[in-house]
C-alpha cells in the first residue's frame, strides 16, 4: 500500500511545476523577442517583463541569455528528433512513415515560425559545445529521414537522400517568411503535397 503523499511534498511538487513553467514562458518569449529583434538587441530584463518578472529572477532558470538561447535550440532540435523517431516507430511502413514525418514536421514549421528565425539567424552566437549540441541531434534527425527514404528508394546513394531531405527541411521551413498571411489548413495541405512529390520522385 503507497503511503499518503504529505503536504510538504505537495508544495514540492507544486513549485516544480510552477519552475518548469516559468521555464517553458521565458523560452516562448525568447523566441518571440530574439526574432522581432535578433539575440544581440534582447536583454534578460527584457525577457523577464515579457513574462512579468524581473531580470534577476531570470536567473533562477538560466545563467545567461547565451544559456538562454542553447535551452531554446535544443530543446527544439532534441524535441524534433525524439518526435520523428516516435513517428517512425510508430509507422507500418516506409511509406507511413514518410507521410507522417512529413505532417510533423510541417506542424512544427506552423507552430515555431520565430524558432526558426532565431535558428537561422542566431545559432552563431551559440558557445562552441551548445553549437555542437544543436548540430548533433540536428544530423541526427535528418539521418531518421533518410533512413526512412532508404527504404522507400534503395537503388538511390545516400548521399543523394540527405541532399533530398535537407532541400525538404528548407521547403517547410520557409513558413516564417512565405505563410504568415495565408491560411493554416491551406499552408499546411500544400506543404505536405509539394515535400512528398519531391521526396518520392524516382
Amino acid at each position: 500500500m503507497s503511503s499518503p503523499v504529505t503536504a510538504r511534498e505537495r508544495a514540492k511538487t507544486s513549485r516544480e511545476r510552477a519552475k518548469a513553467d516559468r521555464r517553458s514562458a521565458l523560452l516562448a518569449a525568447a523566441a518571440t523577442l530574439f526574432a522581432e529583434r535578433g539575440f544581440a538587441r534582447v536583454s534578460l530584463e527584457d525577457l523577464g517583463a515579457a513574462v512579468g518578472v524581473s531580470g534577476p529572477a531570470v536567473y533562477r532558470h538560466f545563467e545567461s541569455k547565451q544559456a538562454v538561447l542553447a535551452a531554446l535550440l535544443v530543446d527544439v532540435s532534441r524535441g524534433l528528433l525524439t518526435g520523428g523517431q516516435a513517428v517512425i516507430a510508430a509507422a507500418p511502413s516506409h511509406e507511413a512513415a514518410l507521410r507522417g514525418l512529413v505532417a510533423f514536421h510541417v506542424d512544427f514549421a506552423l507552430s515555431n515560425p520565430d524558432v526558426i528565425v532565431v535558428q537561422d539567424r542566431d545559432l552563431g552566437s551559440l558557445g562552441p559545445a551548445d553549437a555542437g549540441d544543436v548540430r548533433s541531434l540536428q544530423r541526427s534527425y535528418i539521418e531518421a529521414w533518410v533512413g526512412v527514404l532508404g527504404g522507400i528508394h534503395p537503388s538511390i546513394a545516400t548521399s543523394e537522400l540527405r541532399i533530398r531531405a535537407r532541400a525538404t527541411f528548407g521547403l517547410i521551413n520557409s513558413t516564417p517568411h512565405s505563410a504568415r498571411s495565408s491560411s493554416r489548413a491551406v499552408v499546411r495541405a500544400l506543404l505536405e503535397s509539394m515535400a512528398l512529390a519531391a521526396l518520392t520522385s524516382a
